[in-house]
């Protein structure tokens, strides 16, 4: 198909100086076993292509499954005239000769999901079902298999020609547990770039046993404290709290105001780039989308910017806003590759990607031997921020009291809150390569329509200093 649409792009026409094309095909399958029941199994297929058109200070585009020459050229056409009536109307005005004409590709790499018959990867997901059920208090017991493939195209009539294929396998189970009123849930799920090969990478095998384990335990633990302590935070609760507190209130077009309808503004503002100190000294953030591990790395993004690694918080200040070229355009500030779009029927708006913090220099024994009284916190469960992004409230699956530099046991139903704007400043130690984790999430969504799209978050072991935590009870 790509090399069909290259031949067929060829020979549309526009009044426009300048045109693009961005075709993207996606197949997605979904295997899961519930108890100990295999689930039907999810297929979805679905392809198109979204043709831009720019003017003299106007931009327009029109999205189509029609691939064929005149479905094209229709969608071009269209495109076209919302680029002329734009013209005069359009919050910034569009240089056609400014648009980039990018060229490269990007292959998929791991084990294709056709490398293994349907059988084997259901026989791997119910042993893991199978061997979570080590007690009669274990009530709920599921794993599950995303396989992802996209191919990507993007054309300009100025010569761009950019392909990109990616391939993804992320494992995901959980298991629930229950006494009377008490129900704890633990999970696990692995969202990284890569194939099949990525099932026994991840730790996915072998973790039903460990999940129902920890469940019960939970079940038998003390609630969690309620006070203001040191709070030490596991990469994969850092992964939201990164997404949440930093990712979207660094969102150029949510601080430029575009998003305050839906997905809310931002407490940070324009003018606090180069100057704002947004966390501790020890806070360093970069977004990163060369890198090949994690879930949400690319070439160039979704308007054919080239990726690359930019700091958006360097020694804790404030540097740069993650903010495509059209939001950069606007705010005459400096952004990143941060265009994306969900699909062929959605245009590009400023979205994270890979960001990360980077690694300090605490292994995390010695960051538990500073606290004197705190807890430690994995696995999100619930989440709330405020629209601005600043005021927010966290809860976890898993605590571990720590109390005089030990680990004094686990702790159930932990929380805590903050606002962004102080949290961060809290932060007392980063810790080491040896406690770096990749994760990421599969489902960010913002937009209107509705884009609901894949970031990657990789971070160290944190611990921060005088934070509200508390019991949050959940039945």
């Amino acid at each position: 198909m790509p090399d069909r649409l290259t031949s067929t792009f060829a020979q549309l026409r526009s009044s426009a100086p300048f045109w693009s094309l961005r075709y993207v095909e996606e197949t997605r399958e979904h295997l899961a076993v519930r108890q100990d029941t295999a689930e039907p199994p999810h297929l979805a297929h679905d392809r198109g292509a979204m043709l831009t058109a720019v003017s003299e200070g106007g931009c327009g585009y029109c999205a189509t499954s029609d691939l064929s020459r005149a479905g094209l050229q229709a969608a071009l056409d269209r495109a076209t005239g919302w680029a002329e009536a734009t013209r005069g109307v359009s919050v910034h005005r569009f240089d056609p000769h400014a648009m980039p004409a990018p060229r490269g590709e990007r292959s998929a790499v791991g084990e294709t999901a056709r490398s293994r018959s349907r059988a084997e990867l259901y026989d791997v997901l119910a042993a893991e079902c199978q061997h979570a059920k080590i007690s009669d208090a274990i009530v709920e017991r599921y794993a599950a298999l995303d396989l992802w493939e996209v191919e990507q195209l993007y054309l300009t009539n100025t010569g761009g020609e950019v392909r990109q294929r990616f391939r993804y396998a992320v494992p995901h189970a959980h298991v629930a547990a229950n006494r009377g009123t008490d129900t704890q849930t633990r999970s696990f799920a692995d969202a990284r770039q890569g194939g099949l090969e990525r099932i026994a990478r991840s730790g996915f095998i072998g973790s039903g046993a460990r999940l129902a384990d920890e469940a019960l335990q939970l079940l038998a633990a003390p609630d969690c404290p309620t006070g203001t302590m040191d709070l030490l935070l596991m990469p994969d609760q850092m992964m939201l709290q990164i997404h949440e507190s930093i990712g979207h209130p660094l969102e150029l077009d949510r601080i430029l105001g575009d998003e305050r309808n839906y997905a809310g503004a931002s407490f940070v503002t324009p003018g606090m780039f180069g100057t704002y100190r947004y966390g501790s000294t020890l806070l360093d953030v970069t977004y990163d989308p060369t890198l090949p591990a994690e879930v949400a790395s690319f070439a160039f993004d979704d308007d054919g910017t080239p990726a690359e690694k930019v700091w958006l918080i360097r020694k804790g200040i404030l540097e740069r806003p993650l903010g495509g070229r059209l939001s950069q355009l606007r705010a005459g500030l400096p952004g990143a590759a941060a265009a994306r779009a969900s699909g062929w029927n959605r245009p590009p708006i400023d979205r994270m990607a890979n960001l990360n913090v980077e690694p300090g220099a605490s292994a995390l024994a010695e960051m538990i031997g500073a606290v004197e009284r705190g807890v430690l916190m994995r696995t999100n469960v619930s989440w709330s921020i405020d629209d601005s992004r600043d005021k927010f409230q966290f809860g976890c699956e898993w605590g571990e009291l720590i109390e005089n530099g030990r680990i004094a046991g686990v702790v159930k139903n932990p929380n805590y809150r903050g606002r962004s704007a102080t949290f961060w400043r809290s932060l007392r130690m980063v810790g080491d390569a040896s406690t770096f984790e990749v994760h990421g999430t599969l489902y960010c969504g913002k937009g209107e329509p509705n884009q609901g799209i894949h970031t990657g978050h990789a971070s160290p072991a944190c611990l921060f200093g005088g934070v509200a935590v508390f019991c949050g009870e959940r039945g």
